[in-house]
């Protein structure tokens, strides 16, 4: 569809979504949808929870940050559990400034940005609709018009409470416009709109000498003194602060820490008793989400300062970490790459996920329990089955560090290597091994990297690089392989009827002569001494995989080739170890015959048409894994 015909259709949903009408017809309309009247707080809670919440292991994972932020699923869950969900409820949390803090490019103010775009979204649907007193600049409520001895009465008809007094401009327009008559006032459906200054605001704080109060709460127009005959004249003054644009949406306070002391101050009347002060008028009030996000530098500073205190308790701090999951930080420079203008460079398997290792290790914290190391930790924290570990273990190792994930490497950092690497290869392809060496290239550049950690993260590489060796041969193995997956179950049922036979001291009958023959102790030995399993250890390592094998019998389940990690890992050693020379011979060939060729053309067809790679990459791939098995 043409993209003008797109916009003039938008325009008129806009249009059929417009409501006018006086304040007898929005009580009327109150009747039929009393969730039009919402607070602040609850449009934004309901706007998260309506775009849809999944249970993934106990965790909740809200849709609405689904295609943005990757890895925050616990930090998310408690932000909206414990500040949006009470908030929406009227508890005292709201009364909160919501203060997001976390280390540099940790998805903060990606979080503030989703959740005005998704203010401006839903103020176009049913369920998130908001009414405003027509002609008012900051978008007042319609009930503020109720008088306050009336509000009881109004709660039990409507089950609404009402908090709020009409503003000075409303309340001289209501005896001027209207002659009093509160049911005639016209009501307008507004749609939230940053960049029309309509129910969300930013505030940025500039230099103190020069930056003027009026910024956050509006000004006098000198202009209309003469017309108006008075300062203390509401037609003589501007509300268009961001406070008081942002009303009953959200205003978005960048570097709160940083701002001048004066400002702060109108924050704690507006937070505590829903006003503050503008102007030569009585308080005005205002319904609004103040979000703020810094850093945890400045937040120490901050709170150390005793004449903050008053601030600190009208604080409520929620953590946002850097993310701690391998795949979920591929996202991350998925999402980027996706982003910018080397999308159309082949970037090969796994590299991404490599990068991704290297930074998640910068970010973990060494494990208390001497029987965990880093490698295991992140394999734990990605989801990932550990010989030995199970969820528990991963619970208790969360509790361990409280600020685990607020340092490290950030992903702007690993695009800005990637990015790198893509213009000095100037080819359109790149791997793993080019992504490395260009992270190690940059820790000499990295401005707050000292020498101590610099060293550290130099190891971090040395484990990502072994981590991808691994990776690259279990790649080529599985290109080697014709129909791997079959070759590996049929080695496995053929180790597993052989041990079931060894620990019932029972015989196996041979498929073609059907003969009684004894298990099959070289066979199993070859598979065991793949993951070091001593001789005298063999029997209660068949035993244990027996034993694993009636569980899952128990709980109706088929033990298969994924159910036991170390037996999965000696099947893929040993397919491997059966094929080596096959792969080094073919592979570190300098003048392959022709049956060698054919084999490494039938191998870099398969890695391209299953495994994702290009010929180059392939190739690189092969020529990779021929090195490390020539070692």
């Amino acid at each position: 569809m043409d993209i003008l015909k797109k916009i003039e259709m938008f325009r008129e949903e806009e249009e059929k979504l417009r409501w006018e009408g006086t304040f007898g017809d929005y009580l009327l309309l109150l009747k039929e949808k009393p969730w039009v009247a919402q607070s602040a707080h609850s449009r934004v809670y309901n706007m998260i929870k309506d775009a849809g919440i999944e249970v993934v292991k106990g965790t909740k994972n809200y849709n609405f940050f689904g295609n943005q932020l990757f890895g925050l699923e616990e930090s998310l869950e408690r932000l909206v559990e414990e500040y949006f969900h009470p908030a929406a409820k009227r508890l005292d949390v709201r009364k909160r400034i919501l203060l997001l803090m976390g280390p540099v490019s940790g998805g903060k103010s990606t979080l503030v940005t989703m959740l005005k775009r998704g203010l401006e979204a839903y103020s176009h649907t049913e369920r998130g609709s908001v009414f405003a007193i027509k002609g008012c600049p900051m978008h007042e409520d319609p009930l503020h018009l109720i008088p306050h001895h009336l509000r009881s009465d109004f709660y039990e008809e409507y089950g609404i409470r009402i908090e709020g007094n009409l503003s000075p401009l409303n309340m001289m327009r209501l005896e001027q416009e209207y002659g009093g008559r509160i049911e005639d006032m016209l009501v307008e459906r507004i749609f939230f709109s940053e960049d029309k200054r309509a129910g969300i605001g930013t505030f940025s704080p500039s230099d103190p000498k020069s930056q003027d109060i009026a910024d956050l709460t509006g000004s006098i127009d000198f202009s209309t003194i003469a017309e108006f005959g008075s300062e203390s004249d509401p037609r003589a003054y501007r509300f268009d602060g961001e406070l008081n644009k942002a009303n009953r949406g959200m205003m978005e306070f960048q570097e709160m820490l940083k701002c001048d002391e004066k400002f702060l101050w109108h924050l704690l009347s507006l937070t505590q008793e829903g006003n503050f002060k503008a102007g030569r008028f009585a308080l005005i009030s205002a319904d609004e989400l103040i979000v703020a996000h810094t850093n945890e530098t400045e937040y120490r500073s901050f709170i150390a300062n005793k004449k903050n205190e008053a601030l600190h308790s009208r604080i409520i701090v929620m953590p946002i970490p850097y993310n701690l999951k391998v795949s979920q930080e591929e996202r991350i420079y998925e999402k980027m790459i996706r982003e910018s203008d080397v999308s159309d460079v082949h970037i090969a398997p796994h590299t991404l996920r490599v990068a991704a290792m290297f930074t998640i290790l910068t970010r973990l914290k060494e494990p208390k329990k001497g029987d965990i190391d880093l490698v295991k930790k992140m394999r734990l924290y990605d989801g990932e089955n550990v010989e030995g570990f199970n969820a528990v273990d991963v619970s208790e190792l969360k509790k361990e560090y409280q600020d685990e994930g607020m340092s490290g490497i950030d992903p702007r950092y690993v695009i800005n290597r990637i990015s790198s690497t893509i213009i000095r290869k100037e080819i359109p392809s790149i791997n793993a091994l080019d992504v490395l060496r260009s992270l190690k290239d940059g820790l000499d550049q990295h401005p707050s990297i000292t020498a101590e950690l610099r060293d550290r993260y130099m190891n971090f590489i040395s484990v990502a690089r072994k981590e991808y060796d691994n990776i690259a041969k279990n790649e080529v193995q599985k290109a080697f392989v014709y129909s791997y997956e079959e070759s590996a179950k049929t080695l496995m049922d053929n180790y597993l009827d052989n041990v079931e036979a060894y620990c019932n001291k029972a015989k196996l009958r041979d498929v073609l002569t059907g003969e009684e023959i004894n298990p099959d102790e070289k066979l199993m030995r070859s598979i065991e001494e793949q993951i070091g399993i001593s001789e005298n250890a063999k029997k209660a390592f068949r035993e244990e995989i027996l034993i694993r094998i009636s569980a899952f019998a128990r709980k109706g389940k088929r033990f298969d080739y994924n159910s036991h990690d170390r037996l999965r890992e000696a099947i893929q050693k040993k397919l491997f170890a059966d094929l080596k020379d096959v792969v080094k011979i073919t592979t570190s060939s300098k003048t392959p015959d022709e049956q060698q060729l054919k084999k490494i053309n039938d191998v870099v067809a398969r890695l391209i048409d299953e495994h994702g790679y290009n010929s180059t990459s392939a190739n690189e791939l092969l020529r990779y894994v021929g090195s490390l098995l020539n070692r």
